[in-house]
């Protein structure tokens, strides 16, 4: 039985551990339950396999001596899928490795026996890990776009995509932008704020910058009109490279007005251009969601949806950062609302076991509450992970640009226990325990195999027995470790 006190602790902290390099997997055994597999990580050792022991038949009276119980009879949201962000320095990064090297490490990212990556994102034109700040269409009143060029892509975003379309052919692609071309915005100017103290400069004047609260994109029909087809135009673009964005947000962090492109929007400004927007991605098949919110604010999607030739057009809403705030709201209020976890918060390039950890509890929150996608931030970076404009963060893949070398991290593992093996159109499962073990996620795959991801953050080792459809499955979770196990459909017959 488990310790309660010291389960329910665990349930409220992280337990934090310094990374160091992946270790050889330990031999493979024999699994005890035939089709079923289990992989550990812990700081000093990813995804180790071991033997999943069989299921046990459980009654009605014994059910109290389960420590939690996965519920197969009330399936919860449809997952779309996991990934990460193609952004234009990851490309650049992996471009200084070996063609064999580059292969490999993106065969991590979306080979189907890996990680198997199946959603992700990219930017419209410029982000704030872009070589530098470009948009597709920088042409003072050019309202027909006839300046409008994917060209810069062509050498970074769209080879890196399709690089892993390779992979896997069916990859859904997201895209949204961080600013409009500077002459759609009041201030003329790509950037929002001064940059941070120590970073470089950027050539704002004091007079060009915004704030929260703020509708920093000219509020007119004719910039509306032309802004929606730049996104059209962007979209069909992509689609004679061979690749379809599916779904599309007005505007990344439209809050935040910061060093680097960016744009505040007001939710009634939104409001004024997604009727706009929608217009013209119906003509090229693309859904619009809302978003991306980082800030714990219903209201803001209140406010939207209020006016209805906005929340016509509305199909999801994309949440990041502080925005996690606002999900218990979201999924009362809008419980048929569709909602994606956009953006991992990105960390500061150290890279760590202890910040992985972080990830799984932000991770397990949005799944709780419905989000049926959850996007990493940047796939790859180089060494140190420095942005243009002066932040360095996190990623999934390391590259030394020196040694030609390239290193996964912990958060790679944590992404990687919950892609490899939930597929899109998994249904999520609730784990209930009045015992305090809580610290679970699971679903059940199209296949009916199920997938349970348990965290045990304790420093110890932590016995959890769990009932499912009529069967017990009894475990010893290693002690700070994240472990998934996949039971196949017949298992559980």
């Amino acid at each position: 039985m488990t310790d309660l006190s010291v389960s329910r602790r665990a349930a409220l902290g992280l337990i934090g551990a310094t990374a160091v390099a992946p270790v050889a997997a330990r031999a493979v055994e024999t699994p005890a339950l035939p089709g079923a597999l289990w992989f550990s990580t812990q700081a000093d050792a990813p995804w180790q396999k071991q033997s999943v022991p069989a299921l046990a038949e459980v009654s009605r009276a014994s059910l109290f001596g389960t420590d939690a119980t996965i519920n197969l009879a009330n399936p919860r949201q449809t997952m779309a899928g996991f990934g990460a962000c193609f952004n234009e320095l990851g490309w650049v990064a992996l471009s200084h490795l070996s063609p064999a090297d580059r292969h490999a490490a993106m065969a991590t990212l979306f080979a189907p026996d890996q990680a198997a990556f199946t959603l992700c994102r990219t930017p419209v034109g410029a982000n704030d890990f872009a070589r530098k700040w470009y948009s597709y269409d920088e042409t003072p009143g050019d309202f027909d776009l006839k300046s409008f060029s994917t060209a810069n892509d062509q050498q970074t975003l769209i080879p890196y995509i399709k690089a892993a379309q390779g992979f896997n052919p069916d990859l859904k692609i997201w895209a949204s932008p961080w600013s409009p071309p500077s002459w759609m915005k009041k201030n003329g100017f790509y950037a929002m704020a001064k940059p941070w103290p120590g970073t470089p400069e950027t050539g704002i004047r004091d007079d060009q910058t915004g704030k929260e609260g703020e509708d920093s994109f000219i509020q007119e029909d004719r910039y509306f009109d032309a802004y929606a087809r730049y996104f059209r135009r962007y979209v069909e673009d992509y689609a004679k490279a061979g690749i379809t964005i599916g779904t599309v947000m007005p505007q990344n962090e439209f809050n935040s007005a910061q060093p680097y492109a960016s744009c505040t929007w007001t939710p009634q400004g939104l409001a004024r251009f997604l009727p706009f927007l929608g217009r013209e991605m119906d003509k090229v098949g693309a859904r619009v969601f809302f978003g991306t919110l980082e800030r714990g604010k219903v209201e803001m999607l209140d406010a939207v949806l209020a006016d209805p030739k906005a929340a016509s057009v509305i199909k999801g809403v994309g949440v990041q950062w502080d925005g996690k705030r606002a999900l218990p709201q979201i999924a009362r209020q809008y419980p048929q609302m569709e909602i994606w976890a956009t953006e991992w918060e990105c960390g500061t390039s150290a890279n760590d076991w202890h910040y992985a950890r972080y990830g799984w509890a932000n991770l397990r929150r949005y799944i709780e509450f419905g989000a049926s996608a959850w996007d990493y931030w940047n796939a790859a970076l180089p060494t140190g992970g420095l942005s243009p404009w002066g932040w360095p963060q996190n990623s999934l893949i390391v590259v030394d640009p020196v040694a030609k070398s390239w290193r996964l991290t912990p958060d790679y593992w944590l992404m990687r226990h919950l892609s490899s093996y939930v597929k899109p159109g998994a249904r999520a499962l609730s784990v209930d325990s009045f015992l305090g073990f809580d610290d679970n996620i699971a679903f059940r795959n199209p296949d009916g195999s199920v997938v349970l991801i348990a965290n045990n953050a304790l420093g110890q080792k932590q016995k959890v027995r769990y009932a499912l459809g009529g069967k017990a499955l009894t475990l010893e979770l290693a002690a700070d470790s994240l472990n998934t196990i996949v039971l196949p459909a017949g298992a559980l017959a």
